[in-house]
């Protein structure tokens, strides 16, 4: 067990209310003073988990980055860091820009939640007690993974403001699965009208195919309008 003059706070903000308990469990039973927010309870917030988790005053944050309702938690990890507070971030995603915008944010490592707990525990404590945790060089290649991400997704939605609304409203029908038969029908226009409308889609977003038009849409985050 970590020795440590006085009892290390650790806060634990996880949806996932078994595995919570289970890390909770654990690190009391080897002297931490761990506390576990519940999240579940409306209305439970980013901000509201924010300030509840700052009350707790820890040394060090184990930070699920899917709070389901309450939103991503990597909007957390900035504000916590801030604070003083070592975060390691927990994820379901193999994402590694995702991993890697944990890091740029300021967390000190990400684990995947598929991790067995003993893992887990071993980053917990090696962190409270100011060990290294990620390789410098492994770190910078992650958070330029997230940059580059970042970046192009940038681009992509720089090129997705150049769509007329027709032409963004054509988009969001092939997102939805619809044909070009359907689209036409629907907005009462010829197929040639949509085709046409489709080919610009392509051109401004500079994609060869209209299942990577879609794809660079959801990659974007991209929303039709309406």
């Amino acid at each position: 067990m970590s020795q440590h003059p006085r009892p290390v706070r650790v806060t634990v903000v996880d949806d996932h209310v078994l595995f919570a308990e289970s890390v909770a469990l654990t690190l009391e039973a080897e002297g931490y003073l761990v506390k576990r927010l519940d999240i579940t309870a409306p209305p439970a917030t980013l901000a509201s988990v924010l300030a509840t988790a700052l009350r707790t005053v820890p040394r060090v944050v184990l930070l699920d980055l899917d709070l389901g309702r309450v939103g991503d938690g990597t909007r957390l990890i900035a504000p916590l860091t801030a604070s003083g507070a070592a975060v390691v971030a927990l994820t379901a995603t193999s994402d590694l820009a995702d991993w890697g915008e944990s890091l740029r944010q300021g967390a000190k490592t990400v684990l995947s939640k598929a991790s067995p707990l003993h893992e887990v525990m071993t980053t917990i404590r090696s962190v409270c007690d100011g060990r290294p945790v990620l390789r410098s060089q492994e770190r910078q290649a992650l958070i330029d993974t997230a940059v580059r991400e970042r970046d192009a997704t940038r681009e992509i939605r720089t090129r997705l403001d150049r769509l007329t609304r027709r032409e963004q409203e054509v988009l969001g029908a092939l997102m939805r699965g619809e044909q070009v038969r359907e689209i036409a029908r629907a907005r009462v226009v010829s197929e040639a009208t949509v085709r046409t409308q489709i080919k610009s889609i392509l051109a401004k977003l500079e994609t060869g195919s209209q299942i990577a038009a879609i794809g660079a849409a959801y990659r974007a985050g991209w929303r039709p309008p309406g």
